[in-house]
């Protein structure tokens, strides 16, 4: 794995998936939030190890992270008991981690998973954190705050764009090319929203630059994820891996999903602490 791409893997397992689980209404997360570090320490410390065994048991606790995380997706399901596109979109946040977490563990064991070679299931993993997590997870956001047909539609070509990719990845480059057109129309939905709707909405300016910069971010990273999925497929020149992975990767990771996941919290209220009693003293006997 590239010092590049472990950089990212690492700040979206370090940051980006514990500032977004925050984001998400769910006070049974609590639980997982606090014991986050545990699994995510090691999973960002096998990024930096040869592969092997040693690597890719670090790996795996972190997988064990992102399953209990996964979980706590048909529960919020059948206790909901919604199909709302801001649920939808929040569900596939959650179930999203353990894709990029599988992955992970056999690029460090070196293992050709499903025949994918190492490279493909390296790039996989920032994939599942920025697209599958973090922008899942805006456009519910987005979603909940801004109430439009757009919000809705982005909500729900989110999650279906970022499914449409990894069936691509099993069935051929046309398939993946219509999951990265899917997933561009949802993204870019996103950033006119937040561009239109939520960044002028009278917040305070360090908060509206966050979010102008990442919806801006958006249009152009998209816009590259689009010439390499139609490069894939026709055979037209695109950017290689390496490329992709210094500007598409780059800018998603610290223009939209850093930059998004700071804004957001920001907006988000505050959960109030809830105060110990202070005890009384004893009155003693005159």
């Amino acid at each position: 794995m590239s010092v590049l791409v472990g950089l990212i893997v690492a700040l979206g397992m370090l940051v980006i998936v514990p500032a977004g689980l925050r984001l998400m209404d769910a006070p049974e997360l609590d639980p997982v939030r606090r014991a986050w570090p545990l699994f995510a320490v090691p999973g960002a410390l096998c990024l930096w190890l040869p592969r092997g065994a040693p690597a890719a048991t670090l790996a795996a606790c972190y997988a064990l992270g992102t399953v209990v995380l996964a979980l706590h997706a048909p529960r919020r399901l059948l206790r909901t008991r919604s199909a709302a596109p801001a649920e939808i979109a929040v569900l596939t946040a959650l179930a999203s981690p353990s894709v990029a977490a599988l992955a992970l563990v056999a690029e460090r064991l070196g293992h050709r998973l499903f025949g994918f070679g190492l490279d493909i299931l390296a790039l996989t993993v920032p994939h599942f954190h920025f697209a599958g997590f973090a922008a899942a997870l805006v456009a519910g956001l987005v979603c909940r705050t801004v109430d439009r047909p757009a919000a809705r539609f982005a909500a729900l070509s989110v999650p279906l764009g970022t499914l449409l990719v990894l069936l691509g990845y099993f069935l051929d480059d046309w398939a993946e090319l219509a999951g990265a057109l899917v997933l561009t129309a949802g993204m870019w939905a996103v950033a006119l929203l937040t561009w239109r709707d939520i960044a002028t909405a009278g917040r305070d300016r360090p908060t509206r630059a966050l979010l102008a910069v990442s919806a801006a971010v958006l249009v152009a990273t998209m816009l590259l994820a689009l010439s390499w999925a139609l490069g894939e497929a026709t055979g037209l020149p695109h950017p290689n891996l390496t490329w992709m992975a210094a500007t598409h990767g780059l800018g998603n990771a610290l223009g939209f999903a850093l930059c998004s996941v700071l804004a957001w919290r920001r907006l988000a209220p505050r959960r109030p602490v809830p105060r110990r009693p202070v005890p009384r003293p004893k009155e003693t006997p005159a």
